[in-house]
């Protein structure tokens, strides 16, 4: 189970081990995870934690464009940047370049009913400190 903290929010998430195992992973080397996530209008209501050009080896897995909100993906690079895209609303995963598919690693399974402020802060205040760490 991940724990994730945006703001004063508090989420539980169930990984995908089943569905995407080289993705959980590698999300699991990246733990805890201390960033700022952002809005990003091009996908619809979703945020997500930008990472450049980071290498993470990863090819698709589990992969979707149109997330439902609390699945949480991981883009592994490619066309655009590699990026961690937290959806909170409807959403269909784009950059400048086009459609983007990414790897569907965890899904929330407590919080849902907050996923909406994430939307609001991140849109109507900037970026919001996250934290997302595994527990067990």
């Amino acid at each position: 189970m991940l724990k994730i903290r945006v703001a004063t929010l508090t989420f539980t998430a169930g990984l995908e081990e089943k569905n995407a195992p080289k993705t959980v992973a590698v999300i699991r080397t990246m733990l805890p995870l201390r960033s700022k996530i952002v809005h990003c209008r091009w996908s619809g209501e979703s945020t997500w934690i930008p990472m450049g050009d980071k290498k993470l080896g990863l090819d698709f897995e589990n992969h979707t464009s149109h997330p439902a909100p609390g699945m949480l993906l991981l883009y592994p690079g490619g066309i655009s940047e590699t990026e961690l895209l937290f959806p909170y609303g409807s959403t269909l995963f784009a950059s400048k370049v086009g459609q983007l598919a990414g790897n569907h690693f965890a899904t929330i399974t407590q919080g849902q009913e907050q996923l909406p402020e994430i939307g609001r802060l991140t849109l109507w205040e900037g970026a919001q400190e996250i934290v997302i760490e595994e527990v067990r």
